[in-house]
């Protein structure tokens, strides 16, 4: 795959993580900028961890299991990413409320949940990269870069606008990862 191609792959579940900050900026008195920074380089250091571990492990999975064949490795992550997208078009249909408070910070412990949550994810689609022979260290720059670009932006964008873009940007990085899931398919399974 080649640079845009990941590009749209991290952006696809890097959205999941700018609708969750946008939820947390529309609940903010005022936006610390040190508390931010802090944001920014815990949430990266999670996602860039969960990629890790997922291309690690697709190397285990390459190493001691039949994902010799090129077909089922394409199907399996063209698989990870319509069930990625699947997922967002989920939580775009649910809709969440949220219940709105003023804060004075942002609530760490929530922070932490929201960063385990959608490392998960990330875990997954480092196990499709690692499956595909991506770069790691491009990869880890990429979803470092994008994930500081995502948590600032949506801070921002829910303080000024409140929440309720979040929905868009599910349907956004659903339609990117699908997008990928695609070329995996006309890349792997049918050529």
């Amino acid at each position: 795959m080649n640079a845009l191609e990941n590009l749209l792959i991290i952006a696809g579940i890097s959205l999941d993580i700018f609708a969750a900050m946008e939820c947390q900026g529309s609940l903010v008195a005022k936006i610390d900028k040190k508390q931010l920074g802090k944001l920014c380089v815990l949430i990266a250091a999670w996602q860039m961890a969960a990629l890790f571990v997922g291309s690690y492990l697709s190397g285990l999975l390459y190493r001691n299991t039949i994902t010799h064949n090129e077909k089922v490795t394409g199907f399996v992550i063209a698989a990870i990413f319509f069930c990625l997208g699947v997922r967002l078009v989920a939580k775009a249909i649910k809709n969440e409320r949220i219940v709105e408070h003023c804060e004075q910070k942002l609530g760490w412990k929530q922070l932490l949940a929201i960063a385990a949550v959608t490392s998960i994810y990330t875990l997954l689609t480092g196990i499709a990269f690692g499956f595909l022979g991506t770069n790691l260290l491009v990869m880890l720059l990429m979803i470092a870069g994008l994930t500081i670009a995502v948590v600032v932006t949506g801070i921002y964008t829910g303080y000024h606008l409140g929440f309720e873009h979040k929905t868009k940007a599910y349907i956004a990085g659903a339609i990117l990862l699908w997008i990928a899931g695609i070329d995996v398919i006309v890349r792997h399974i049918l050529r």
